[in-house]
């Protein structure tokens, strides 16, 4: 889940302190370098870049950062998602959308990324 849907979706600008190739880009010393983590996840399966698969057994991603940019509540997110999500759909079975998923309004641009709102039934 968390390769496929990043919360934040590019990571703190950074400057380059010296000149290098990036990734077949020149980068001079002062540049400014963005980069986008849903792309990063992505080119982790390029096989099935969009896909999602709950049963992945190779799941690599970088949503939380890497070395020393690595995020602080990490341990805390993945433990929700192995605790939460698991228990939520033990207790509710039927868990669905209550609307079509096309109708979802997704939060306007902001560098965090998520839905308004997710109607739900069960």
């Amino acid at each position: 889940m968390l390769r496929h849907s990043s919360v934040v979706s590019t990571a703190s600008p950074r400057t380059a302190l010296v000149d290098m190739d990036l990734a077949g880009q020149s980068v001079k010393a002062g540049d400014v370098v963005l980069c986008s983590l849903l792309a990063a996840n992505r080119a982790q399966c390029p096989h099935a870049a969009d896909a999602f698969d709950i049963t992945r057994q190779d799941a690599r991603h970088v949503t939380f950062g890497h070395g020393i940019h690595h995020c602080l509540g990490a341990p805390l997110a993945r433990l929700t998602l192995r605790i939460a999500v698991p228990a939520l759909a033990r207790r509710f079975p039927g868990l669905r959308l209550a609307v079509p998923a096309g109708e979802l309004r997704y939060k306007s641009p902001s560098g965090i990324y998520g839905v308004e709102a997710l109607p739900v039934a069960w």
